[in-house]
């Protein structure tokens, strides 16, 4: 082992009574690339947020930094060692341009007072360099999308003097592509001595870059691991204590009917053009592509939210023009968005109130008025049939954990009793045991005779949740597979020809 940058030693954080940490060792050497898994609540964020200054650990604990032994260790000593962190919510300032937001960090630590718009794009010039990506310098981050505002975060922390970055998540809303090209910043920080404390939930990319892997499941150390010695399927029982068994959803649809969903040269402007699909009942159709591709821009249309410019679209065999979010609901359409916290929740609102917020008009009793019990049995139910764990029914959604947040999404929809069901990148940033079980629930629904279209960056998803995966480039749909006979290395090596 190289010269360790930090050791950590009996970490303890009690909230509340609850210990999030109890007696965790932690440490990293200079240069080292070490994953840091386990499910969500398992400490990961509290570790976190430890090692950056951000809260403190209970009595007894050593955190010796870059040969220091750190007796009040604040976010300003984390970051005058060169600790960096990106955070899941990025902390990045919708209102600024790209290069405003990624020259903030050196402004700050130069004491410069006011933007000096030049050097703000040489700066992010350099920063983006470095990962090989390019986005335009003036553009306003709040209007970019969540895999582009991602890029911008990462580009930020690169411009100052890291000695340790920390990668919350950095990889949720990116692309095959775009991830190997961060996993190449990450290999080029190790080679200049920069050590990276990576989190996902992506597994295969633990696999790929991790020398070592420390794995924490209910606030205490598993243990630490060599990367080379461990799999995803071992890392899968480290994290939950369970062995999983994985079918994959092979369900051939009865094509002697009429589609739930048959689009027909369906095209808007500078988003898709002359896509043609069907959708059966009790079928899972998957979409992927590389970054661009349309596939949300494809969905939102769909949805009524960007309504289609031409094309035929059918629901059960009838022609319908799908112009709003709610002519979209009135034809049995439902849509899970990528962005659940902007898009698809109200975080500071109830469970409650999320829940019913698509079925509200159907609790209204004889005087208009809302049924008190009638909604409290339409809560209650969703709650016990996706097994949401929430301390009340009445706390914020904000307070729950992303796959709870996401199972709520999902409720919400589903109380509509949708015919068709379309979700984008349903398991963005949610650990391997949520990812499993919202995936039983959407093969439940599609068994149920619901059709069923599911939108995802990563391939494993639509290949073992759905009968046929189309591929989307530059706004048109590009190949077909059947899940049954294609692979993953195939689907993915059509996706890359397509770029190059």
């Amino acid at each position: 082992m190289e010269t360790l940058f930090l050791s950590m030693k009996q970490i303890t954080k009690v909230y509340a009574g609850v210990r999030a940490l109890d007696g965790v060792d932690f440490s990293i050497a200079r240069g080292e690339i070490h994953c840091l898994a386990g499910t969500n609540g398992s400490g990961k964020s509290t570790l976190v947020k430890i090692i950056s200054g951000v809260v403190a650990p209970e009595a007894g604990a050593e955190i010796i930094m870059d040969g220091e032994l750190l007796d009040q260790h604040t976010s300003r000593t984390a970051i005058s060692h060169g600790v960096e962190v990106i955070y899941q919510d990025l902390s990045l300032f919708p209102n600024l341009t790209v290069a405003e937001n990624i020259a903030v960090s050196s402004n700050i630590a130069q004491r410069r007072y006011l933007m000096d718009w030049k050097r703000a794009e040489t700066t992010a010039t350099k920063a983006m360099n470095r990962i090989g990506i390019s986005i335009p310098l003036d553009a306003r981050v709040g209007e970019l999308s969540m895999a582009d505002q991602q890029l911008v975060a990462i580009c930020r922390a690169l411009t100052g003097d890291v000695r340790l970055l920390i990668m919350d998540e950095p990889t949720t809303a990116l692309t095959k592509k775009e991830i190997d090209a961060l996993l190449r910043v990450v290999i080029e920080l190790k080679n200049k001595g920069i050590a990276s404390l990576f989190i996902s939930h992506k597994l295969n990319e633990v696999m790929q870059i991790a020398e070592r892997v420390t794995v924490l499941r209910d606030g205490t150390l598993i243990g630490t691991y060599d990367g080379k010695t461990i799999d995803d399927k071992k890392l899968e029982f480290l994290m939950t204590g369970e062995t999983s068994v994985y079918e994959p959803y092979h369900v051939s649809p009865d094509r002697n009917g009429k589609p739930i969903l048959r689009l027909e040269n369906f095209s808007r402007n500078h988003s898709f053009c002359n896509v043609s699909l069907e959708v059966y009942s009790g079928e899972i159709v998957g979409i992927t592509g590389l970054l661009g591709s349309g596939r949300s821009e494809l969905a939102l249309s769909i949805f009524g939210f960007h309504p289609a410019d031409s094309g035929r679209m059918e629901m059960n065999g009838e022609e319908v023009s799908i112009d709003s979010v709610e002519t979209a609901k009135h034809h049995g359409i439902a849509y899970v968005p990528e962005d659940r916290i902007h898009q698809g929740l109200v975080m500071d609102q109830s469970v409650s109130r999320n829940l019913v917020a698509t079925v509200i008009d159907r609790l209204q009793g004889k005087t208009s008025l809302i049924d008190t019990k009638k909604l409290h049995e339409t809560v209650a139910y969703w709650v016990e049939t996706l097994k949401i764990k929430v301390p009340s029914l009445d706390a914020p959604v904000k307070t729950l954990s992303g796959g709870n947040q996401q199972r709520i999404v999902l409720g919400k929809w589903i109380a509509t009793e949708p015919r068709l069901f379309i979700l984008d990148n349903p398991t963005v940033g949610i650990d391997v045991s949520a990812k499993s079980s919202i995936h039983k629930t959407i093969k439940k629904l599609a068994r149920e005779g619901m059709g069923v279209i599911i939108i995802s960056d990563e391939i494993s998803e639509v290949l073992n949740n759905c009968s046929r995966i189309l591929v989307m480039h530059k706004g048109r749909i590009i190949g077909s597979f059947d899940t049954t006979e294609a692979s993953e290395e195939e689907i993915q090596a059509f996706i890359e020809s397509q770029s190059i």
